[in-house]
């Protein structure tokens, strides 16, 4: 269900960001207007994206998604709506990647997290998606492709 994970250590990086706090359920109903917003925003001020789009989700609860939707961008980005900037520190992080359609992502949380704590990690209390392979790119589930990271604090 998983590529094997690894600890890796990222590098400072400029975003763009939109926080929501929304019901679980709106997740699909946000995300791609929420998206849509976002690169329209940058690509007005002449900035591009560098890499494709990723959720931040600052706290996990059963009923309620907090999180920024964010992309990695090559300039500053000014504050324009929803739109803000962002610098993501760097940190060393668990990683590996799901692949298949978006309902498997539970089961693959799932079994990352265990590979996390059978390893001897702790993981910090956020976490983030990248979604580097989905339906912007591939209308076939079977090939979607979902970077999952999980900060670490040891």
């Amino acid at each position: 269900m998983i590529e094997t994970p690894q600890i890796v250590q990222t590098t400072d990086r400029l975003t763009a960001i939109i926080h929501f706090t929304i019901p679980r359920e709106e997740m699909m109903n946000v995300f791609g207007p929420g998206v849509g917003e976002l690169m329209d925003t940058i690509a007005a001020q002449g900035i591009a994206p560098v890499g494709s789009v990723f959720t931040h989700h600052l706290k996990i609860t059963l009923d309620i998604f907090d999180f920024e939707l964010c992309v990695q961008v090559s300039a500053p980005v000014v504050a324009a709506g929803r739109v803000k900037p962002s610098q993501w520190p760097a940190m060393k992080v668990a990683r590996t990647v799901y692949l298949g359609p978006y309902e498997g992502l539970p089961d693959a949380w799932g079994e990352f997290m265990r590979w996390i704590e059978t390893e001897g990690h702790t993981p910090a209390p956020d976490l983030w998606e990248c979604y580097v392979v989905g339906p912007h790119s591939s209308p076939d589930p079977t090939t979607w492709r979902t970077e999952l990271n999980r900060p670490l604090t040891d």
